[in-house]
């Protein structure tokens, strides 16, 4: 096969929307997936095989659920037959007091943005071992390296995904397969979008660089990790302009 492959979870907006534009517009054949948001997942197809030369299928389904990420790779070997690139994107957040936070927000927390890293990478990584060759990048936070108050089970979900980066780019660095992740800062994406003018005021007064950082800031260090040095893993790579 003379063409690259990859598959983005959580794609149908934000930073994962931006992702799969870019590695589409740099030649990647994709599968995108998201839980809910069908219709916009299908707007994101259309746009990338409406722009640029390559086959975009889509998946809708739970990331957080082992048996649908089974489901989501017995469709994705239908059209290709190996993984280049793995970007976990899919996550949500949650803001409160740990007190308030009940036991199936907790476990939806850790399925969503933690398990599913555990999932996509168990059933993906056979399909990089044929040929010796991948990358895996996840989609972390710079509250899973410094915590975040009202943000605990969050924070937790992104520390595990960043511990697992590491340890699974020493299993895997003998197969030449590099696991990084990107803990984003605070991005602009509707994520964000529940602060007000004045928290939103007085949380740019915090980052040196002045401003929120974008989406396609995300997908472009995505795509300098996928097509750069192959010595390069194990990395929490901060994004955040140097706000923490």
């Amino acid at each position: 096969m003379g063409f690259k492959t990859a598959l983005v979870t959580g794609a149908s907006r934000g930073i994962g929307r931006s992702i799969a534009l870019t590695l589409a517009a740099n030649g990647y054949h994709l599968m995108i997936t998201c839980h809910r948001n069908a219709e916009m997942l299908e707007e994101v197809k259309r746009y990338i095989e409406s722009h640029f030369p390559v086959t975009c299928v889509t998946f809708v389904g739970d990331m957080g659920d082992f048996l649908a990420v089974e489901q989501m790779y017995s469709v994705f070997t239908e059209y290709f037959s190996s993984l280049d690139l793995l970007v976990n994107n899919a996550g949500i957040s949650h803001l409160g007091l740990l007190t308030d936070l009940s036991p199936e927000e907790w476990d939806r927390l850790l399925q969503t943005n933690l398990s599913s890293v555990f999932y996509t990478c168990r059933s993906g990584i056979p399909l990089m071992l044929r040929r010796k060759n991948g990358k895996i990048i996840n989609i972390s936070s710079v509250w899973g390296v410094a915590g975040a108050s009202c943000e605990t089970a969050y924070s937790a979900t992104k520390g595990g995904v960043n511990a697992l980066t590491k340890a699974l780019a020493k299993e895997l660095a003998p197969s030449n397969i590099q696991v990084n992740a990107i803990a984003c800062g605070a991005i602009d994406t509707e994520m964000n979008s529940f602060m007000t003018e004045e928290e939103l005021e007085a949380l740019l007064m915090e980052i040196p660089a002045g401003r929120l950082g974008r989406p396609d800031e995300v997908a472009s260090l995505v795509l300098d990790l996928c097509t750069e040095n192959n010595y390069l893993t194990g990395q929490v790579i901060h994004l955040d302009g140097g706000w923490i």
